[in-house]
């Protein structure tokens, strides 16, 4: 089981990913939460939540789907599944489905079960479950599997440029 490794705040908190690059360039406050992943995880973001000691209700996953043909981010929490339905409805497609692993890891620059919605390589067209801002901290992957970020859901709204849908169920 991996063990709880104490946050680090504020601006210039470093972590070396993309992520944290973005979140030290716009000043916005964050903690990073290391923690000892397990590479027999079957859930990467139950295992964040369960090796951090946080509610799973505020740990959220990036998965990338495809909307008629397009790419795209849904944020959602990690005890749910994404409504691919809901998921069309929020940026006006017909259908979506999820994305192959390769071409999301392609698009993002990271790997699966490490990408972060911030940070991007190729900036994405984000959903942002609504269900986020029904707290005051969430947690979302820093870029790399082991690494979470925690962070304002309006900041993470703010700095993916997401729409906020029920997008989760």
């Amino acid at each position: 089981m991996a063990r709880r490794q104490g946050g680090r705040t504020g601006r210039g908190t470093g972590g070396g990913t993309p992520a944290t690059v973005v979140l030290d360039a716009a000043g916005v406050e964050h903690t990073l939460h290391p923690y000892e992943h397990d590479p027999r995880a079957a859930s990467y973001g139950l295992e964040a939540a369960d090796a951090l000691g946080l509610d799973p209700a505020v740990v959220l996953k990036t998965l990338v789907a495809e909307a008629d043909g397009v790419l795209v981010v849904a944020v959602v929490p990690v005890t749910g599944e994404l409504d691919l339905k809901a998921l069309a409805r929020a940026v006006g497609a017909s259908r979506a489905r999820m994305a192959d692993p390769a071409a999301a890891e392609r698009s993002s620059g990271y790997v699966r079960g490490g990408i972060s919605p911030l940070g991007q390589r190729r900036r994405l067209r984000t959903v942002v479950d609504a269900s986020a801002l029904d707290h005051d901290r969430v947690y979302v992957s820093a870029g790399r599997r082991g690494l979470d970020v925690g962070l304002a859901p309006a900041d993470l709204v703010r700095l993916t440029d997401a729409t906020v849908a029920p997008v989760g169920r």
